[in-house]
């Protein structure tokens, strides 16, 4: 399967996504906060991000602008992981350049399904 990276400040919720990823048989890699996340990014080159979108010091949508503008990782899916549900804050994680959104907290089917599609078909859900 895929090696995953997972950006998240919260330890439980941090917890959870690992643990919802082995299972699937996903290898894991995760950060605490963004400067560590785009650093495991670029240095690991990983199948895919998870980003939590309320991260201290510099926020997922910020660190995700920087992925996709950095041609080492511009090409690594991300997901958004959030607990804003509004249209505005699809639209927000849309135009930073995530690929996917999915709502907080995780249901491992709609986990899977969103990255199964990333992972096989690269055609971002939000396109």
């Amino acid at each position: 399967m895929a090696e995953i990276l997972i950006v998240e400040d919260n330890e439980a919720n941090m917890r959870l996504a690992r643990l919802l990823l082995l299972n699937a048989g996903h290898s894991v890699l995760w950060a605490a906060d963004a400067e560590a996340g785009l650093t495991l990014a670029r240095d690991k080159q990983p199948a895919l991000i998870l980003m939590d979108i309320q991260l201290p010091d510099m926020d997922g949508l910020a660190a995700t602008r920087l992925l996709k503008q950095d041609p080492v990782t511009a090409h690594i899916p991300v997901i958004a992981l959030t607990a804003m549900a509004m249209k505005e804050d699809r639209e927000k994680t849309r135009l930073a350049g995530c690929d996917a959104y999915i709502i907080k907290p995780l249901r491992y089917q709609e986990l899977y399904q969103v990255i199964d599609t990333l992972l096989n078909t690269h055609v971002s859900p939000l396109a």
